[in-house]
Order: C-alpha cells, then sequence, then structure tokens
C-alpha cells in the first residue's frame, strides 16, 4: 500500500523536482502540491495524506502554524519539515507544533525518502545535521521560553501579524479570513498592544525575526 503524500513549499520548481523524484519511488503517491500553508491545512483536510513534507516559511499562513492546525483536526496525518533553516528556534518549534520528523533542503533524496518512510511508520526522524539540538533540549530539560510568539498571541493573532507583515490591508485581510474589518481591527490592536509595537514597519520586523514571514516571501 503506498504512501499518499501531500508537497507543501513555496517554491514550484523545488516541489515539482520532488515530485518527479517521488513518483519513481514504489512505495509513496504524491497526491498533492501547495504553495502556502492555509491551502496545505484545506488540502490535509479533503486528501487525508499519511504524510506532508512541509516547509516553514511560506505565504499567507507558514508552516509553523499549518503544522498546529493539520494535527488538531487530522492528527493521524504525519507532518515532516523540510526546511533550509538549522537554527535552533526553529527546529524546536516545529517539533512543539507536532512534527513527526526534521530535516534540512540540502539533504539527499534518498535521505527525503527513508525519512518520509520512517514518519509513516509512527517513528520519528531527525537529520544527523540538527539533532544535536533536540538531544541538547532533552537534556537540559528546559521549558519553552514565556516569551515567544507562541506564548504572547493566540494563533488568530499570528495569522493576522503575518498577513500584515505580508502587506495586506485591514479589507483584504477581513474577506481572506471571512472576519470583519472591525474584528481585524481588534486584533490588530491587540497586537500592537502585547508586543509594544507602535507601527507596521515595527511588526513586520517582529514577524521577520520571530520566523512568521521571511524576506523572500
Amino acid at each position: 500500500m503506498s504512501i499518499k503524500v501531500l508537497l507543501a513549499d513555496d517554491h514550484m520548481m523545488f516541489r515539482e523536482g520532488m515530485k518527479s523524484l517521488l513518483d519513481k519511488e514504489p512505495n509513496i503517491e504524491v497526491v498533492g502540491g501547495t504553495e502556502n500553508g492555509r491551502e496545505t491545512v484545506k488540502l490535509a483536510g479533503e486528501l487525508k495524506p499519511d504524510v506532508i513534507v512541509m516547509d516553514i516559511t511560506m505565504p499567507d499562513l507558514n508552516g509553523m502554524e499549518a503544522t498546529r492546525k493539520i494535527k488538531k483536526t487530522i492528527p493521524a496525518t504525519k507532518v515532516l519539515c523540510l526546511s533550509m533553516h538549522s537554527d535552533r528556534r526553529y527546529v524546536l518549534d516545529m517539533f512543539r507544533a507536532g512534527v513527526s520528523g526534521y530535516l534540512l533542503k540540502n539533504c539527499a533524496f534518498k535521505e527525503l525518502s527513508k525519512a518520509i518512510h520512517i514518519v509513516a511508520a509512527n517513528q520519528v526522524y531527525i537529520s544527523p545535521q540538527i539533532a544535536h539540538i533536540v538531544v541538547d533540549e532533552s537534556i537540559a530539560q528546559e521549558p519553552p521560553a514565556k516569551t515567544t510568539v507562541q506564548s504572547i498571541l493566540t494563533p488568530r493573532e499570528r495569522e493576522v501579524l503575518q498577513l500584515i507583515a505580508e502587506g495586506k490591508n485591514t479589507k483584504h485581510i477581513a474577506l481572506h479570513l471571512h472576519k470583519s474589518t472591525k474584528t481585524v481591527e481588534t486584533h490588530r490592536r491587540n497586537i500592537m498592544r502585547k508586543l509594544n509595537l507602535k507601527s507596521v514597519a515595527k511588526l513586520t520586523k517582529y514577524a521577520i525575526s520571530e520566523g512568521i514571514v521571511s524576506l523572500d516571501t
């Protein structure tokens, strides 16, 4: 029985390259591809893939927030993070969001195929290049920082913050999230109050520093 895989990455050429290689694997079936987190959540609900190969920095809704939504609604689906980011914050935050594996984009294709099979079998895969981060965290047994964006803002506020940082205005955000402009304005005021930031430029800088958006999104 084939492992159904959904690919989530905002770079079409990279996504199509992955699909081309995975299509040659006898036990893997690529059932779809998406370029942003919100579409990934939607397709995951429709297709019920066994494994989602998830990038972190995607427009509209980043991979971390998409993972949280997917694991909440379809916990049986495994999420495998495939990212260019190797720093501690990204790795630990993605595992806290619910991924079953994390590997880097400079990995060989054989490692990606291996990781997909491992997480599909209800095991955890960690790229050898970043394994020390998870081991060090486990040994230290440090609690999550109290001042991370995840602890300060609600999930909806993080969504609104990402859209603001991507240059969307209040009306666009309201239409996109199917909320009233008044509700979006309330979220925006709450975000600014909680973060003690007074301008869109500062909100954008904060969103980039926290990995909510990237400079190339």
